[in-house]
């Protein structure tokens, strides 16, 4: 069953991170706005970005969604989702490139798409989960479950923290 609280963290986001692998297979880290889109997210980024390259070497990325630090109740239990997914570039001008592009425009400066869609060297990554975590505090840490990854499963054979 869909968990709500979860749904509701990550529509709360703009951007996510991207955790990549360069060609040496040492991670890169970085940003990028993000739509989701039949439960599968999307960015949309330069040929230019270090990812671009990273993700056509290697088209398996995790992707992260972190609470920011001037509203978190704890710095070290900030709630957080990470999820592994394979990666795909969209071929232009298909229509759900397109439908996409339109998702972009309704969620962010419509002028400011319109002009990244006129650039030749962007590129649309599809980012589909295969496994995720979420952690929503202390003690409460899941495996992201469900056909979309939108269900918390309450992990089994965890004796959670202890005090010594």
């Amino acid at each position: 069953m869909k968990n709500e609280k979860l749904i509701e963290f990550l529509n709360s986001f703009q951007s996510l991170v991207i955790n990549s692998l360069d060609e040496n297979k040492n991670p890169f880290s970085s940003y990028a706005p993000f739509v989701k889109y039949e439960n599968r997210y999307y960015v949309y980024l330069s040929s230019m970005a270090k990812h671009s390259h990273n993700l056509k070497q290697n088209p398996k990325a995790s992707i992260f969604f972190c609470e920011d630090e001037s509203s978190c109740e704890n710095i070290f239990a900030r709630k957080r989702v990470t999820m592994q997914c394979d990666v795909i570039t969209l071929e232009k001008n298909s229509s759900k490139y397109e439908d996409i592009l339109d998702s972009f425009e309704e969620k962010f400066d419509k002028s400011m798409v319109q002009t990244l869609r006129g650039m030749s060297d962007f590129n649309l990554y599809e980012f589909k989960a295969f496994y995720g975590e979420a952690v929503f505090g202390f003690g409460k840490a899941y495996n992201l479950g469900g056909e979309n990854f939108n269900e918390l499963v309450q992990r089994e054979n965890t004796k959670g923290h202890g005090h010594k």
